[in-house]
């Protein structure tokens, strides 16, 4: 098979696992949330992506212990923004709803995530796949905010239906939602501009003898292990201040732990997924397989969403979901192109 339809099939896998992971966390009760997250991000960004990288790496740390300090401190510290984007998600949903700040940080984070890495590696892209770049973009911008509108007009049915939904602010507070919401789309990025900074590690992982796409596992773990400092730390910070270890002693918590493991699981065989499709693209995967990974995660999300029947009764708002889907569906076909120019 084509190298470069091998690398859209596992972007498309990784869209798979991406849109699916978050299922786990309607299974949180009955532990806290940082007991949860604590078991989620250590099987999601140390061991899952450890086992994995040492499996298809031969000797993964002589391999990191090889790289220039300057990819690891930058990949580690990327990725621990990322981190602070997470938790800034988190915050901004308690001021304008789950619906308004997933627009946001989907959109910003999409697009950050392919321009920066965009704007370093210009001299080496093809100029005739810039235009297509662009425009992929521009329409994948469109489709999130479709998106966010047919979530917003949902909400607004269901209110008005008496059905309890995440409260969202006014005024001031309001404005403020907006602001850590746009703040958490740009550094949530920094997951994707961590892992292309890191292309060093993945050119001695090949080196060492590893394959291409596997390349990238080894990138992974620099830039997950400044990710984990980061959660491990608030998760740490919670379950003191909220003296909430004796959650670990919860009756009845096995279902909580399953789904916490098979959540993290899932969301770093998207990650791993989506570098091996990366390393295979070359020096322009991160600008095309990020926005079409987030972007079809999205429509993968919402079929969930639909079968849980969050779309229930809502005729109007799910048709305008099903033009943003449209949408996103022309803009990975205009993104998927620009790499075949």
């Amino acid at each position: 098979m084509d190298t470069y339809l091998i690398a859209i099939a596992l972007i498309l896998f990784a869209s798979l696992f991406q849109g699916s992971f978050g299922l786990g966390m309607k299974y949180i009760a009955p532990l806290k949330w940082e007991a949860w997250w604590i078991v989620h991000a250590t099987v999601a960004m140390v061991i899952f992506p450890l086992i994995w990288a040492m499996l298809v790496v031969p000797n993964l740390f002589d391999v990191i212990a090889q790289a220039p300090s300057e990819e690891i401190w930058s990949g580690a510290a990327l990725g621990f923004g990322w981190g602070i984007g997470g938790i800034m998600f988190g915050v901004s949903v308690g001021y304008i709803g789950m619906s308004l700040t997933y627009g946001i940080v989907m959109g910003l984070c999409s697009i950050v995530g392919a321009l920066i890495p965009m704007f370093l590696r210009y001299n080496s892209i093809n100029p005739d796949s810039i235009p297509y770049i662009l425009l992929g973009l521009i329409l994948l911008a469109v489709a999130v905010i479709v998106v966010t509108i047919a979530g917003l007009k949902r909400d607004k049915i269901l209110a008005e239906q008496g059905d309890e939904i995440e409260g969202i602010k006014k005024g001031k507070d309001f404005k403020t939602g907006l602001i850590i919401a746009s703040a958490s789309g740009i550094l949530s990025a920094m997951l994707a501009v961590g892992f292309d900074s890191t292309s060093e590690i993945g050119k001695i992982a090949e080196k060492a003898g590893a394959l291409q796409r596997n390349t990238a596992l080894a990138r992974w773990v620099v830039v997950l292990a400044g990710a984990y400092v980061m959660n491990l730390g608030y998760s740490l910070f919670l379950l003191i201040k909220n003296k909430s270890f004796n959650s670990f002693k919860t009756p009845e918590m096995g279902k909580a732990l399953k789904w916490s493991v098979i959540a993290g699981l899932l969301w770093f065989a998207a990650l791993g997924t989506y570098g091996q499709g990366v390393a295979l693209i070359g020096d322009i995967g991160t600008m095309i397989a990020w926005p079409m990974m987030l972007g079809i995660s999205l429509i993968i999300s919402n079929i969930w969403a639909y079968r849980a029947g969050e779309w229930k009764n809502v005729s109007k708002a799910f048709q305008t979901l099903l033009v943003g889907i449209g949408i996103i569906i022309v803009a990975t076909c205009v993104l998927a192109y620009s790499n075949t120019l």
